[in-house]
């Protein structure tokens, strides 16, 4: 699987004849990196939780295993060793990030989307936006601005994950590239203002000015389509991007089979507790990861669990089609979406169960949606505090948070 991922890697990753730059994704047969979640604080919908940075090495005594002619990157500060940086095969920038993105209804979206394929839904304010996956995987970056808030969405498809960022550091306000490198199968992205680099699944600075610094993580939900269009009345993220691609195809055909044992570009041993390819949902808090299987998640619709200290619910729905199966992603199967949501409301705890295509609490029996909206019952109009989430190969999130609980059936 892993040479006939980089081959068609190298197809997509060549200049195209008639100046279509380089397309794919950072990283693989045709894919790219993934994301892995930081915690979060008290607001937890959008604070990851703070752990103490990494102390950069202050020499540069380390052989580099890449080319630095094109980067003004101080690599004497790092927190990582050189040598687990891999070439993904294209040069910086060669897998463009979408700068000034544009947008669409989602009315005008559905003549060229289908319902089943998937979308990162990103909320600010009152202003949600769709970023179809499709798109995603050939740029793996958008930088965006959601009313006064400056974003950042990212897809890795190696990893599978998709992490939506806030671009603000300190006094900065950073845009993001992709530099052509992978750490563990996962994108490498640095930041145009100090070429600093960045690791995509835990939002760290890994080489460079910014060293230690972290992004903040904004919660970010991979819904269907269809999902998407009827709950919100949002903009989509639009086809018009500058560049030739051929959107809603996926050029990673088969990665993500449950039976892929070899992730592309990726040297580690995969943690043997499950499945290398198997998708998970992880979730951080409180200083504690724990990752839940898609496959428990499918059966039983609804869990609940308390990570550290606080308590969670985690909504499964089908209906949302894999980005790495099919080479048409919406002729691909059907591995669902999940929302991450606190159980507590307005100072009472909530307990949930599936219902259809909703969820009901057994409280006052108002119905949900997998994006934390009450629809139905007493509670209408009421919303959830989402949780900072991915979904992660569990390969992907292991290597990242080895000491990770796996959470089973009670």
């Amino acid at each position: 699987m892993a040479r006939k991922v980089s081959r068609r890697y190298l197809l997509i990753a060549g200049v195209v004849a008639g100046g279509s730059a380089i397309a794919a994704c950072s990283a693989s047969p045709a894919g790219a990196p993934a994301p892995g979640l930081p915690a979060t604080t008290e607001d937890r919908s959008l604070t990851p939780t703070e752990t103490p940075g990494p102390t950069p090495r202050p020499v540069d005594d380390e052989r580099k295993p890449f080319d630095t002619r094109s980067w003004r990157t101080d690599f004497s500060k790092r927190s990582i060793p050189l040598h687990e940086i891999q070439s993904g095969g294209p040069p910086k920038d060669g897998i463009p990030a979408i700068d000034g993105p544009k947008f669409v209804t989602a009315s005008a979206a559905a003549t060229w989307l289908r319902d089943n394929e998937p979308v990162a839904v990103v909320e600010a304010g009152r202003v949600a936006r769709a970023y179809p996956l499709q798109i995603l995987i050939w740029h793996e970056i958008v930088n965006d601005t959601i009313g006064e808030l400056p974003v950042t969405v990212t897809f890795c498809p190696l990893c599978n994950t998709a992490i939506a960022f806030d671009r603000r550091v300190d006094a900065l306000v950073l845009d993001f590239g992709t530099t052509g490198n992978l750490r563990h199968s996962d994108l490498v992205m640095y930041d145009r203002q100090t070429e600093t680099w960045w690791q995509q699944a835990t939002g760290e600075a890994i080489i460079g000015e910014l060293t230690g610094k972290r992004l903040t993580m904004l919660p970010a939900l991979v819904s269907s389509f269809g999902d998407f269009r009827k709950t919100f009345d949002g903009e989509v993220l639009s086809r018009e991007t500058g560049f030739n691609r051929a959107y809603g195809s996926n050029p990673y055909v088969g990665y993500d089979s449950p039976s892929n044992q070899s992730p592309f570009l990726f040297s580690g041993k995969p943690d043997g507790r499950l499945r290398a390819m198997e998708r998970v949902v992880a979730v951080s808090l409180d200083g504690v990861d724990v990752a839940y299987p898609f496959g428990e998640l499918a059966s039983r619709r609804v869990v609940h669990d308390t990570v550290g200290r606080t308590p969670i619910v985690i909504f499964f729905r089908p209906g949302t089609a894999s980005a790495l199966d099919q080479s048409q992603i919406s002729e691909s199967r059907d591995v669902g979406s999940t929302g991450v949501f606190l159980t507590t409301l307005a100072g009472r705890r909530l307990g949930f169960r599936a219902d259809g295509d909703e969820f009901v609490d057994a409280e006052t029996g108002s119905r949900w949606t997998l994006f934390g909206r009450a629809v139905g019952g007493p509670l209408t109009g009421q919303r959830l505090t989402p949780v900072v989430h991915g979904t992660h190969f569990w390969f992907a999130w292991a290597a990242f948070q080895p000491g990770t609980r796996v959470h089973t059936a009670r």
